[in-house]
């Protein structure tokens, strides 16, 4: 009962001065890539659009990103399924403008120079299955990302998984 007692006036004391731990809602990730795909399913020949979206949750500026993307475990034990990346684009205020490098790495380019506090950049990037490509698979893709913000903070996350594409046989 003493032991009791002690515990309930030492609990009271830290909330009195508020030093108890309080309960909040955690706080979102400082940067959050998210994916998106045109089409779940597509054929030999076909194509997908596949949209990677960049988020700064932070209230500084994101300086500069460093981003990869690679396929699957699964992908890559189906050697009949063929694939590349074929185009890359920025969405942009104006309009869509072409990005440099469809990579499996250093895609953090592609987002723009600097991305403003509660602001996102799109970038999509076209993947083509090749014609003579295997049928019955799926395609899909991780990434992992870092992110510097210019209060000299960084962040990095991952693996962030695409959604997958199913090829079918027509």
């Amino acid at each position: 009962m003493r032991r009791l007692g002690l515990t309930s006036v030492l609990a009271l004391l830290l909330a009195v001065f508020g030093l108890a731990p309080s309960a909040s809602a955690a706080d979102p990730a400082p940067a959050a890539l998210t994916f998106a795909a045109d089409t779940a399913t597509t054929t030999p020949g076909g194509t997908v659009q596949l949209s990677m979206t960049l988020t700064n949750n932070k209230t500084y500026d994101v300086l500069f990103i460093h981003q990869t993307i690679e396929p699957t475990w699964l992908t890559t034990q189906r050697p009949d399924l063929k694939y590349s990346f074929t185009g890359c684009t920025l969405a942009t205020a104006a309009g869509n403008t072409p990005c440099a490098g469809t990579g499996p790495s250093n895609l953090g380019a592609n987002y723009g120079a600097t991305v403003p506090p509660g602001q996102s950049r799109t970038v999509t990037l076209t993947l083509q299955v090749a014609a003579d490509s295997g049928c019955n698979g799926n395609i899909g893709f991780y990434s992992y990302f870092y992110a510097e913000f210019s209060d000299a903070t960084n962040t990095s996350g991952g693996p962030v998984f695409t959604p997958e594409t199913r090829v079918l046989c027509a």
